[in-house]
């Protein structure tokens, strides 16, 4: 079956991301009051904000233009170079150098990133409802597959509903990540890592079973070696705080 007609794909998929966008900062903000940290409008919670909208502007362009070099060289004097193509993995990273970058600048030294991760989540979810509903328009969908649950996008072919995947995927690190909440929150920033390594994990995986635009060494997508330069630069920050956080929490049980 057909999931939408593609003369709807690009307003529906324009509506979902607007509404992951929207509703993500609503709820960040929600969570940095009820956690005592001030309005994003002023002082800290401004610089933070401007700095990951910036940084998720740039990077979401960048790693798109990364996975698709052969249609860069063809728009790169063109408006598209800037209105072309977005994605999730250069927004999360992009957003992440951009904050740190801002918070240099403004003398903060400590991590701001944990109050972002159940926003980013939802905003996930709900923009990747937009894309499965665009279908082939979008170009997130996944192999040809002879799977019960594989999806007819409307070319004939049912392929693998990797959008639903991830869907299902963000749901389960919402509710992993919950219960650790409280262990994790006496190493600030610990959180947001997690959330981090297990997103560009998970991608690095389940990209191997999408089309690949253009093929890097090994036969990997450009968002998959992204997501390999981030975990090794971050799986060992993980590594190096996650048994003191854990020796931590248990000294406070054991008191």
């Amino acid at each position: 079956m057909s999931v939408i007609s593609q003369e709807h794909a690009a307003l529906v998929h324009g509506l979902f991301e607007m509404l992951a966008l929207t509703i993500g900062a609503a709820y960040y903000r929600l969570l940095r009051q009820q956690g005592g940290g001030g309005s994003i409008l002023h002082g800290e919670g401004f610089v933070v904000a401007v700095g990951c909208v910036f940084g998720a502007a740039i990077g979401n362009k960048a790693v798109f233009w990364i996975e698709m070099p052969h249609l860069f060289v063809q728009h790169w004097n063109t408006p598209m170079l800037l209105l072309g193509g977005q994605s999730m993995v250069g927004g999360l990273l992009g957003g992440l150098i951009g904050v740190e970058v801002a918070k240099k600048l403004n003398g903060i030294r400590h991590s701001t990133g944990d109050a972002f991760v159940f926003p980013v989540l939802l905003g996930l979810m709900i923009g990747r409802v937009g894309c499965f509903l665009a279908g082939l328009e979008d170009g997130t969908f996944g192999n040809p597959s002879s799977l019960p649950w594989a999806i007819d996008f409307g070319d004939g072919v049912p392929r693998h509903p990797t959008q639903l995947y991830e869907i299902l995927f963000a749901g389960l690190l919402w509710w992993a990540l919950a219960g650790m909440r409280q262990r994790l929150a006496v190493r600030s920033g610990l959180l947001f890592k997690l959330m981090l390594v297990a997103y560009l994990a998970w991608r690095l995986l389940v990209d191997g079973i999408k089309p690949v635009p253009y093929a890097y060494p090994f036969g990997l997508s450009g968002i998959q070696w992204v997501c390999l330069i981030g975990l090794a630069v971050y799986l060992p920050l993980v590594w190096r705080q996650w048994p003191r956080a854990s020796g931590v929490a248990v000294e406070r049980e054991a008191g």
